[in-house]
């Protein structure tokens, strides 16, 4: 199902107790070790530091309703390219009970009767952040911040920037899709 990243993933003989006990924990949260996890895992202390990031990242954006934000960040790793990323943000939705038959759809977002005018709002807007050079205008705020505020649209602003950083980085690691949208999460290579 996938490609072998361009760095191995760690697998838990070779590390540390710390990360050992956070590859049992987010094998506990997710059904499988997600394999960025597991690459960033030749790094300790850079992995704890996305994992308190993305703790913090989580429990801390409550302001948008969850299909606006999820969406935006869906389009905006499908527009950088990121398959592990859109497999695993798609089970994320599926989790939280969201409709995600409609991502069928979401290429025609714009005119779709699928997704509510706030949902194209944060992906027209996702699309803007994402494209480069970026093509935010002072209207697309405006219409934000009439939407949600000003904290959703920083909400929405530090999430789409956040993807922007992970699909990215998965990409140029060679990340790919692990099954997770699928409910059938591949194993990661020393789990074979």
């Amino acid at each position: 199902m996938n490609q072998t990243p361009r760095i191995a993933p760690l697998p838990p003989q070779k590390a540390g107790l710390l990360t050992r006990l956070m590859y049992r924990y987010a094998k506990r949260e997710f059904g499988e070790v997600p394999e960025p996890f597991a690459v960033a895992a030749h790094h300790p202390r850079l992995l704890v530091a996305n994992a308190v990031h993305e703790g913090l990242l989580k429990s801390g954006s409550k302001t948008l309703p969850d299909s606006v934000r999820d969406l935006a960040v869906l389009w905006t790793a499908r527009t950088v390219g990121c398959s592990w990323c859109v497999d695993f943000g798609t089970m994320l939705m599926r989790l939280e009970s969201l409709d995600t038959e409609r991502l069928k759809h979401i290429d025609s977002y714009a005119t779709s009767d699928l997704f509510t005018d706030d949902e194209r709002a944060a992906i027209a807007y996702a699309d803007a952040m994402t494209t480069d050079p970026h093509n935010v205008t002072d209207e697309q705020v405006d219409d934000l911040k009439r939407r949600f505020g000003e904290a959703g649209v920083i909400e929405l602003t530090y999430q789409v920037g956040v993807e922007n950083m992970r699909a990215r980085m998965y990409a140029a690691l060679g990340i790919t899709e692990q099954g997770f949208s699928s409910g059938d999460a591949c194993r990661v290579p020393w789990a074979e």
